[in-house]
């Protein structure tokens, strides 16, 4: 199953590589802007610029390379893997290559960047303009409908043309507007600003009293937007099918789902923070942010760096209890069905560990508007309670009572770890973390060296190919 981190995997081993590779696409200079991508180098006086393409568009980069090398005498390095989400900005594969600022092709989350100047090109899909007016006036037969139309990026470019073609006969209509990065200056009233859209809503119940009509294929995006604005009903249109449909979602299902995660988190001893971006602005405040909400909640935490998350690498922390991903909103929505233990977002670990934090009906998907000075969502923890005057809790999945109260938060800097453990049988003590006692407790334990007990061998020819098909194995062709 593919998932917003990777492509997807069977398509992935089928791949072979060989001199017939794709053809680029014809229209090259229009699909990819090219003019507006050369003045934003130019412009800003570059002479390493990183591309970054996803799998699907991959194809198209060696040509876009040397075109805008051409135009721009620039430097151009193609990013060959991403290293978290492809819709996020790698920002360390850019640094790896000394760029002075990226180029993102493809869809894209919008998240705002930290240090490198950014410029995204979406690709310019083709969409049925008339066939999308038809399914959305065969979907709102009400001409008077508060609706407001979202897309995915790459559709952007064509939702100027169909809103000459609705707006004179709904003219409650709303179009929202592609922003990149933060906008500035503070919002209007009824102006909302979420996942890199910018609408103003005029309806008289504000935004409950709208409907939704989202231009774009099914996926992460629309599930975002869908948890997002779960009080408003949604449409689509599938610009590939050329079909439009009222999104049958069972919304309170997806709902209930995440607050089982929410118990689950309560539950957890162990939490391991999953560091999913390295690109997002703020990513730094929120890991410090949920450290010191997991410290005050007495929970052990452990920050993990692991690249794209799948079922194998996780499995190997078998100490934690469940996991939160740190990563754009896009990505934070990730299923953890197949994982050995629940994945859970930032908005969902407060709901489990500040008490202050009560269930709205509003769910939050940006890490952003959970850190202090955000005016959307911060909510400050309350004063520590003693253990003696806490509150009964009782655990909803194992019946069992456990701690509700908060500890009091540090005043000064934490003293290092003074427990001692027998390290082997000469009785030599050591300093060890809670993590290295589990790991001693194991009994496997990863590669051991065993210096002077493996007997020498000489070298010999190993297995070729790749893990599903080694050439000595015999397999069949299909």
């Amino acid at each position: 199953m593919a998932t917003a981190f990777s492509s997807d995997g069977e398509a992935a081993l089928r791949r072979e590589l060989g001199p017939a590779a794709a053809a680029p696409r014809e229209d090259l200079d229009g699909f990819y802007e090219m003019g507006r991508a050369a003045a934003f180098v130019q412009g800003g006086g570059f002479r390493k610029v990183a591309l970054q393409f996803p799998d699907e568009l991959l194809a198209d980069a060696a040509a876009v390379a040397a075109r805008m090398e051409a135009a721009t005498g620039a430097d151009m390095y193609v990013l060959g893997d991403t290293t978290y989400g492809s819709c996020c900005v790698d920002e360390v594969a850019a640094e790896h290559a000394g760029a002075e600022a990226v180029l993102h092709y493809g869809p894209a989350c919008l998240s705002p960047c930290r240090k490198l100047p950014v410029l995204h090109i979406f690709g310019r899909q083709p969409l049925d303009i008339g066939r999308c007016a038809e399914a959305f006036r065969e979907l709102y037969p009400d001409r008077q409908s508060h609706v407001v139309v979202l897309s995915d990026v790459v559709y952007a470019h064509a939702m100027g043309e169909l809103e000459q073609q609705l707006c004179p006969e709904y003219p409650n209509i709303v179009f929202s507007r592609v922003v990149c990065g933060d906008p500035p200056g503070p919002a209007l009233p009824g102006e909302v600003r979420q996942f890199g859209r910018q609408f103003l809503v005029e309806a008289p119940g504000g935004l409950q009293d709208c409907a939704m009509f989202y231009v774009g294929a099914e996926g992460l995006l629309l599930t975002s937007f869908m948890l997002t604005w779960n009080c408003c009903p949604f449409s689509s249109f599938n610009p590939a099918t050329g079909c439009g449909r009222r999104e049958t979602l069972n919304i309170n299902r997806a709902l209930m789902r995440r607050l089982y995660l929410v118990e689950r988190t309560r539950d957890a001893q162990v939490v391991g923070i999953l560091v999913g971006t390295l690109g997002v602005a703020g990513y730094l405040a929120v890991l410090q942010h949920l450290r010191k909400l997991l410290h005050r909640a007495g929970k052990r935490s452990y920050t993990l760096a692991v690249g794209k998350p799948n079922p194998a690498k996780l499995a190997n922390f078998l100490e934690v209890d469940i996991f939160v991903l740190v990563a754009c909103a896009q990505n934070s929505l990730l299923d953890s069905s197949n994982f050995y233990r629940p994945i859970v977002t930032p908005y969902e670990l407060e709901l489990a560990c500040n008490p202050a934090r009560e269930w709205t009906g509003n769910y939050f998907t940006d890490f952003r508007d959970l850190l202090p000075g955000s005016a959307c969502a911060h909510i400050e923890l309350p004063p520590a309670v003693p253990a003696a005057e806490a509150v009964p809790d009782i655990s909803l999945i194992t019946g069992e009572m456990r701690a509700a109260h908060l500890r009091d938060p540090p005043t000064t800097q934490l003293p290092p770890s003074t427990a001692l453990a027998c390290r082997d049988q000469t009785r030599a003590l050591a300093e060890i973390s809670p993590a290295a006692s589990f790991l001693e407790s194991r009994s496997w334990r990863g590669l051991e060296q065993q210096l002077g007990q493996t007997p020498i061998s000489k070298a010999v020819h190993g297995r070729r190919g790749i893990a599903i098909a080694y050439e000595d194995e015999g397999h069949e062709q299909p």
